[in-house]
């Protein structure tokens, strides 16, 4: 069994009010709060459906953007290992993941700083850790990473991620042991030597964030060229509603922890 995407459990959290307010790299309009919920449900739903328990946690109001619970935590088999976001508004959000880890996780560590480190950025395989550095992770924090981990015998490569690009895996996610969709920006840099990419189809680049959850690929709705692309290769394709997320750069792994705690 792939210890990459096959799960028992997820955390998800609820959006707040106070949505509106979130963070974004370009003002596209404001999220719909209604639509935003009605999509997390089914976002939930789609999780719940491959039999994982499904822990949903309650609005933040005080963390507009703390919906996107992947930033704040990195859960591995071994251990979970609570971030240190790169964004100073987001800092508190991963203090308020901590506990819910600790009822979950035998171990669970802490990014102490100075360094920055946001999960967005990370990307595990079968074989090893792929952080890409960028506006929220820094190198201090990928050397923490890699030190804390190295206790458990785990590797962490450290990447680029393209310039203008959120976050590392804004542009690319696991959909199986060996295999990885990617958009061509982020793959021309060589980070995914020795893997088997299939890629975005053009205009499409923003379906690379999607995810395997156990037999489910989850994916933003409306690519319809990768999904049909994806369908052909064998994925069990599931479309997801992500307007209003997309309005503060959010996406599908954005929205969930997902792991089989130790």
């Amino acid at each position: 069994m792939s210890k990459s995407y096959n799960f028992t459990h997820a955390i998800c959290r609820k959006p707040a009010l106070s949505i509106i307010d979130g963070l974004r790299a370009i003002d596209t309009g404001t999220p719909d709060l209604d639509v935003f919920s009605s999509h997390h449900e089914d976002y939930i739903a789609a999780l719940k459906s491959t039999g994982a328990q499904v822990h949903v946690l309650e609005a933040l109001e005080d963390y507009p953007d703390s919906v996107f619970v992947e930033d704040a935590a990195l859960c591995l088999p071994e251990l979970a290992i609570v971030m240190r976001p790169g964004a100073p508004t987001r800092l508190g959000e991963a203090n308020e993941m901590a506990p819910n880890l600790q009822k979950l996780y035998g171990v669970v560590r802490k990014i102490e700083g100075p360094g920055f480190i946001e999960g967005g950025d990370i990307l595990v395989t079968e074989r090893e850790i792929l952080v890409g550095k960028s506006a929220r992770t820094n190198s201090d924090g990928v050397a923490e990473l890699k030190s804390i981990v190295a206790d458990y015998g785990l590797q962490v490569r450290e990447v680029e991620t393209p310039p203008d690009v959120l976050h590392f895996k804004t542009d690319c996610s696991l959909l199986d042991e060996e295999t990885i969709l990617s958009t061509r920006r982020l793959a021309q840099s060589g980070c995914f030597e020795g893997y088997q990419v299939l890629y975005t189809e053009d205009g499409e680049e923003a379906c690379a964030n999607s995810i395997r959850f156990n037999d489910l690929l989850i994916m933003p709705a409306g690519f319809n060229k990768t999904a049909d692309m994806l369908d052909r290769a064998g994925y069990n394709i599931c479309q997801i509603g992500n307007s209003e997320a997309a309005k503060l750069d959010g996406g599908m792994s954005c929205l969930s922890l997902r792991f089989t705690p130790s």
